[in-house]
């Protein structure tokens, strides 16, 4: 009965999730409504799509499987995650709007004039999607197979094509209607459950989980090469600054109307955000009071949806499990959608579009380029995630945003404010950057988690890579003043500048 109950809650967010996404094909006729929504969308829609494609497997199930591990150090999560978006409402949010580009590597071009910067924000915005998109993948195979028993391969299966049809369908106009109603799918599927233990725990008399002095007292370390400090120092660092370089995050700024749109969404999103990250902590502490060990073999990143089972019988038990279900379904397939999105325009863009073009003497847009995008988009994770070992949601997804840090936050905080930025100071920034958070990820899914400062540089990496991409990109840029854009001063008053002046001015010029 169990599975029955949770194959249908699967099942109807999927469907949920196509049918919603064909109303996007209805409206979506132009390019701009495939890679920006027309710029039309709302800061109130905007900011529930944005929660929806942010909140992916790592904040559903992955933050309560972290905090049951290692306890209070790990409730800087959630404020890590939440921390970003004030990080990109202060530095580039609205300038960002200002820069009419539709993605990132657009803007990188535009504010450099650099074929080769592009080309590498280009590469960068690929392997950042791909990264983040295989634990959305694993977390499908993981909360498929524990509720119903099926095939890893079918969970994420599953997502893939749920995606895929969504994204091709209407692009960027269809996916923003998706997420926005999965944010409060998700959030009422973890809250509903959470207020029933906890209102059961309160019935049976309260009580406290046992657990070590390390679990309970914040930067207190198993051993004495554990380094707890740095670590969570480090998080927090790739989660405030890597949130800005997320391209399927920064992407959502471009569809806002203008600049005090962006601005407003960013204030709703902090507080949809606050709201949903009270929830996984309580699963963490529920997880320690009624599951104070976990059998050999099962991750802790099952807590959530292991917990119900263990608290209420019979019906109760099956209607909650399936509840928790769908809601990790629509946290996987509102990020796996936004990531895909981002990942589609640029391959369709920079990859696919000039290509077809040349092949068939005109537009490829109308020759299904964007749909082929979006298939190969979804296709690589996919496979990947089938060969990949699983280490964990949430340490794979923190390795994606300590990328990002070190390479897009460099660029993006650097283009905005700082106009002795070079394009060869923007080259050097992001490939040291890259390499360094690429070789750290590398060698620890390579060798495993190692001890002492050895095992904390290379699982987070994003307190050393972060500085020395900033640092190479200001170094390179000052010692190469001749390749700063001529044009410079003309597009920073552009980013930073009102724009009802800019609308003014052009009525005044007509």
């Amino acid at each position: 009965m169990a599975d029955a109950f949770s194959i249908i809650a699967v099942g109807l967010v999927c469907f949920t999730t196509i049918a919603v996404g064909a109303l996007g094909l209805r409206l979506s006729r132009r390019t701009s409504d495939f890679y920006v929504a027309g710029r039309t969308v709302s800061p109130r829609l905007n900011a529930s799509a944005i929660s929806g494609e942010y909140l992916s497997a790592a904040s559903f199930l992955g933050v309560a499987g972290l905090i049951y591990d290692q306890g209070v150090d790990l409730l800087w999560l959630p404020v890590g995650y939440t921390l970003g978006y004030l990080v990109l409402l202060v530095m580039v949010a609205a300038p960002m709007r200002r820069s009419g580009a539709y993605t990132l590597p657009d803007f990188a071009e535009a504010r450099l004039g650099s074929v080769l910067v592009r080309r590498l924000a280009a590469v960068l915005v690929v392997a950042i999607g791909w990264m983040y998109l295989v634990p959305q993948f694993q977390g499908a195979s993981l909360a498929l197979q524990l509720v119903t028993g099926a095939p890893q391969w079918v969970g994420s299966l599953v997502v893939a094509v749920v995606v895929a049809i969504a994204v091709g369908a209407g692009g960027m106009r269809s996916i923003t209607f998706v997420q926005a109603m999965q944010y409060w799918i998700k959030l009422t599927c973890l809250a509903v459950p959470a207020f029933v233990l906890i209102a059961l725990w309160m019935r049976s008399g309260g009580g406290a989980p046992a657990v070590s002095q390390a679990w309970s007292q914040p930067f207190v370390a198993d051993s004495p090469d554990d380094h707890p400090f740095y670590r969570t120092a480090s998080m927090m660092l790739a989660l405030c600054l890597g949130t800005m370089g997320l391209p399927h995050v920064l992407v959502r700024y471009y569809t806002n109307p203008d600049g005090v749109a962006a601005r407003r969404t960013t204030v709703s999103v902090v507080a949809l955000l606050g709201v949903f990250y009270l929830l996984p902590p309580v699963y963490a502490v529920l997880g320690r009071l009624h599951l104070p060990s976990l059998p050999p073999g099962v991750r802790s990143d099952t807590i959530v949806i292991q917990l119900p089972a263990r608290v209420v019988d019979g019906l109760g038990a099956d209607l909650l499990t399936a509840m928790l279900a769908g809601g990790a379904f629509a946290a996987l397939l509102s990020t796996a959608s936004g990531l895909a999105m981002s990942v589609t325009g640029v391959l369709h863009q920079e990859f696919l579009r000039p290509r077809l073009s040349r092949l068939t003497g005109g537009d490829a847009f109308g020759f299904g380029g964007f749909r082929v995008a979006a298939v190969a988009a979804v296709a690589v994770p996919f496979i990947v995630a089938r060969f990949v070992e699983q280490i964990g949601i949430a340490t794979t997804v923190g390795f994606a945003f300590s990328l990002a840090a070190a390479t897009f936050a460099p660029l993006l905080i650097l283009g905005v404010w700082w106009r002795r930025l070079s394009r060869a100071g923007a080259v050097a920034g992001l490939v040291v950057g890259a390499l360094a958070a690429t070789s750290a990820a590398v060698t620890t899914y390579a060798a495993g988690p190692l001890d002492g400062w050895a095992g904390a540089l290379l699982a987070n990496p994003a307190a050393w890579c972060t500085p020395l991409a900033f640092a190479t990109a200001i170094i390179v840029s000052l010692a190469t003043p001749a390749t700063i854009p001529r044009d410079t001063a003309r597009l920073m008053v552009r980013l930073h500048t009102p724009e009802k002046v800019h609308l003014a001015r052009s009525r005044l010029t007509d």
